[in-house]
Order: C-alpha cells, then structure tokens, then sequence
C-alpha cells in the first residue's frame, strides 16, 4: 500500500522551468541605476529609479525607467518596493573579429579558438564603428557582446592590444 502512495508524489519540475536560469529575483528596492531589470520581458538597464511613498497604508511603490539593452526602447514600470523583480543575467564577451559577411554577420573568434557566426553587425554608431576599425583602417579588431535571455547584440567594439 506505501508504494502506489510514493508513485503519486513523484513530481518533475522540468517543463516550468526551463530557461529560468536567464534571470533572477531581486526585491525592487534593491535594484539600481545602471543596474539591469527585466520590464515586459524584456532586459533592460535602468536609467532612472524613483521612489514614492503612497498614502498612510500604501506601499512605497518604485517608477523605473529603463532602456532596452537590444533595441534602445525606453520602458517604464512602477512596482511595490517589497515586491520581486527579475533581473537578467548579463553577460560581456569579448571575441576577435575575423570578418565581416556580405549578409551583415560578424564572424567572431573567441579565446579558445572557437568560431561564432550568428551576431549581426548592428546598424547606427556601433555598426560603423566596427566597420571602420575593420574595414576601413584594417585593424585588428575586438568585438563586444552582450548576452542576456537567449539574445545577444555587438555592443562595442575596439582596436585589439597588439601581441596578444
């Protein structure tokens, strides 16, 4: 009679958590500016936080104003200072540019002499500036990547040190 008891508890968590790693919880209050904040799913840096204090049995609520790491979109929200919010886990990387594709992909090379080919060169100042170090004055160049849930961006991008 145990066993059949045992076999009704056995629960897998899989499918609910899948991808949950992207980002993490973190009280309102404790976020900062130029810190990073999940806002209708997107990542985001915080540029602006405020706090208000509502009436006697209010909750001091938190406007947040924050723009997108990947598209630039300002975003605002306002939530409970005690309340969670996820925070995206961002990651900076930094690979070699090797070269850039006729179809706008950078192909970029990283410490351990592996390739990657799925970042695009991104249009406006960045964009240019990668394809003037590369292109136009034939430098070695560095790329910087951003990462963070699932999605990555050519952010920067520098002369590479020489000799190393």
């Amino acid at each position: 009679m145990a066993e059949n008891n045992d076999a009704q508890h056995e629960v897998t968590f899989e499918s609910a958590d899948a991808g949950a790693s992207t980002t993490f919880p973190m009280q309102c209050s404790a976020l900062r500016k130029n810190g990073f904040v999940v806002i209708k799913g997107r990542p985001c840096k915080i540029v602006e936080m405020s706090t208000s204090k509502t009436g006697k049995h209010g909750h001091a609520k938190v406007h947040l104003v924050a723009i997108d790491i990947f598209t630039s979109k300002k975003l605002e929200d306002l939530c409970p200072s005690t309340h969670n919010m996820d925070v995206p886990n961002v990651s900076r990387k930094e690979f070699q540019l090797l070269d850039v594709t006729d179809d706008g992909f950078l192909s970029l090379m990283s410490d351990d002499g592996s390739t990657k080919d799925d970042v695009k060169l991104p249009d406006g100042e960045v964009g240019e500036k990668i394809d003037k170090l590369f292109n136009q004055d034939s430098k070695d160049t560095n790329v910087i990547v951003l990462t963070a849930m699932g999605e990555e961006a050519a952010i920067d991008a520098k002369e590479a040190p020489r000799g190393a």
